[in-house]
């Protein structure tokens, strides 16, 4: 069966349909803001694992990073722990055998149990992270036990250099729909720098790390990833229409940022870390 056909097979069941555009599959719309165009880019110059880990994967065939890959014959776990959304995607991977789906919750403690659980190789090729929440200690656990060579990271876009934010880990935590979630791009790229890992794309709201031992592309400081993918985008407005209510942060100095983020997330105090980086370049 055509790729093509397959994806339109995977998509029927939610009333969807891939339309082809002259620039070629590559270019065509299953991930949300163009990430799968990035993450072709990326792999064709990388030797990498055809393996993939998604974490927060939703349905499989609606703003993934993955499904691409998952249809190109890629071996990879989902994780994805909504029920309702589980079953969708867990339908959706009929006849993907290479794929299994998981209805697990990942957390900081059980994630490299998980990934081993599943016999993820060390080295696999591709993690897509995005689970509105602690995504930050999620990373940094797996990073101890397990190298992709591409990481696509979710970010809370609201929150520019200098400032690091990130969400404590507590097992009860659930994102509320607010703007208090994950992690800021400043604390991102200090835990790629750790784990030497090179910041090497920002689309909007996703991060593209990359193994520094895999690549001689030079790494982009999150100053630079986050005003070029996601201040200078024009049509981030349009995109972003929820960002309405903290549109000035972008206008205030590192301080006022600190203070008007501090007063946003007043009743999530004690579950967080904010600050000004010393390091933020």
């Amino acid at each position: 069966m055509a790729l093509g056909s397959l994806i339109n097979r995977l998509l029927a069941p939610l009333g969807l349909r891939l339309h082809r555009r002259p620039s070629g599959l590559g270019r065509t719309g299953l991930s949300r803001q163009g990430e799968e165009a990035v993450i072709q880019d990326l792999i064709q110059d990388l030797e990498i694992e055809p393996y993939f880990v998604d974490v927060g994967a939703g349905d499989g065939a609606k703003d993934s990073n993955t499904a691409r890959l998952a249809l190109g014959g890629w071996q990879g776990v989902f994780f994805e722990c909504d029920a309702p959304t589980l079953a969708v995607l867990a339908a959706n991977c009929v006849g993907l055998d290479a794929v299994v789906v998981s209805g697990a919750r990942v957390t900081p403690v059980n994630v490299a149990g998980l990934l081993e659980g599943h016999g993820v190789p060390r080295d696999f090729g591709l993690l897509s992270l995005d689970i509105d929440s602690y995504d930050h200690h999620v990373l940094a656990s797996l990073l101890e036990h397990f190298r992709p060579t591409i990481i696509v990271a979710e970010i809370n876009e609201k929150i520019p250099p200098p400032l690091a934010f990130s969400v404590h880990f507590h097992p009860e935590h659930r994102w509320d729909q607010s703007h208090f979630y994950g992690q800021s791009i400043v604390t991102l790229g200090q835990l790629a720098v750790r784990n030497e890992y090179k910041l090497v794309h920002l689309e909007y709201n996703n991060a593209f790390l990359v193994d520094g031992n895999r690549t001689d592309v030079p790494g982009l400081t999150p100053r630079t990833a986050y005003q070029n993918g996601y201040v200078d985008r024009p049509d981030r407005k349009k995109r972003f229409p929820w960002n309405r209510d903290v549109e000035v942060a972008l206008t205030l100095s590192a301080e006022e940022a600190l203070g008007f983020f501090r007063r946003l997330y007043a009743p999530y105090e004690g579950s967080y870390d904010l600050r000004i980086a010393d390091d933020d370049s």
